[in-house]
């Protein structure tokens, strides 16, 4: 009886190794194709995608050679990868998300500090020119709003742009109004 079961595992197996894993391969390609379409994962973990996508080309590479366990291997690391570029990009996202509300709520005090700032400077004998501060003031207030609008559409990296932006703008015109100041107070 042993001799009949070894040579039938063998051939077993033998045959399972002959065969290409179809199976493997369809859920690599149907995983590497949901990491593509995650745009967290593009966004935030694309070195991870692009492992996923080189092995999900290596994998067909091995099975067109008729190196079925090569291929085998390629899928599941396909398919590692690119479930882990799904989850690391929505952490990315979640970071982001946090960074750009805590640069925003940290941009309003001083948003209304400068605004009264400027509206305050409008009666004063300062040599500064008070439309074009007026005019910076609007500009810094519309990016404000643009970057309150891109997180609420999930643009983190945009609204991190533009909040850094804003706070560039309010050290601008606070640097005009604090050297207009010390003009008045030098003559």
């Amino acid at each position: 009886m042993k001799k009949f079961i070894i040579p039938l595992v063998f051939v077993v197996i033998l045959a399972a190794c002959a065969t290409p894993p179809t199976e493997e391969m369809n859920r690599a390609h149907d995983a590497v194709i949901r990491a593509r379409n995650d745009a967290d994962a593009v966004a935030y973990a694309p070195n991870i995608l692009i492992r996923a996508e080189d092995a999900l080309a290596r994998m067909q590479v091995e099975a067109d050679a008729k190196r079925f366990d090569a291929a085998r291997n390629f899928a599941s690391e396909a398919i590692s990868n690119a479930e882990r570029a799904i989850t690391e990009g929505r952490t990315g996202a979640g970071r982001a998300r946090d960074e750009a509300t805590r640069l925003m709520d940290s941009l309003t005090g001083p948003l209304a500090e400068t605004e009264r700032a400027v509206n305050a400077s409008r009666g004063q004998p300062l040599l500064v020119d008070f439309n074009l501060l007026r005019n910076e003031m609007d500009l810094t207030r519309r990016t404000y709003d643009d970057a309150r609008r891109d997180i609420q559409t999930a643009n983190y990296a945009d609204a991190i742009a533009r909040g850094q932006l804003v706070r560039s703008y309010l050290a601008a015109i606070n640097s005009q109004l604090t050297g207009a100041a010390q003009a008045i107070t030098r003559k």
